[in-house]
């Protein structure tokens, strides 16, 4: 059965629509990126910089893989525009792009601030198209977010579980 066309009868009332999933994420990215920023600013040690751009780095992977993985799928088959999800997925490359420079590095490295601000400066972008274009197509496709919620969340907590049983 397709993504679009379940229903979940028994939805759990913890998770929100994809979309408001998504967007909270993004809101949580940009908190980071604005710490790191201040960061910069007061001369922050090193490692202070690298702690939270690790945070960053990681977050945004796991955003982009669930995004990658279930959402954008999901909105192809809706019909959303395809050129609007190609380029959201040219823009994900490009940021695990940055994102592998960031984690080949650490925060002594003379581009490392600026590549976090790159970073910062990209996914803003892509953050502005999402919610600007992507998200209410997806909306006007008449998708089923609440279910595609519940499958974010849930893959998001598996990357999260795995994430961390990694470092331990």
């Amino acid at each position: 059965m397709s993504t679009t066309a379940r229903k979940s009868p028994t939805r759990s009332s913890a998770a929100p629509d994809a979309i408001k999933l998504l967007t909270a994420d993004h809101k949580e990215v940009h908190a980071l990126f604005l710490q790191y920023k201040k960061l910069v600013k007061a001369q922050a040690p090193a490692d202070e910089r690298q702690s939270v751009a690790e945070q960053i780095c990681e977050m945004l992977t796991v955003h982009a893989t669930i995004e990658e993985e279930i959402f954008y799928p999901a909105a192809r088959e809706a019909g959303v525009d395809s050129a609007l999800l190609d380029e959201a997925e040219v823009e994900h490359g490009t940021a695990k792009d940055l994102i592998a420079q960031l984690q080949a590095t650490d925060a002594d490295d003379e581009l490392f601030d600026a590549r976090v601000t790159v970073l910062g400066e990209y996914i803003d972008h892509h953050v502005k198209e999402e919610e600007g274009e992507m998200f209410p197509a997806c909306r006007k496709a008449k998708m089923d977010l609440a279910t595609l919620g519940e499958e974010l969340q849930a893959r998001k907590g598996e990357m999260t579980d795995q994430a961390v049983t990694e470092q331990a």
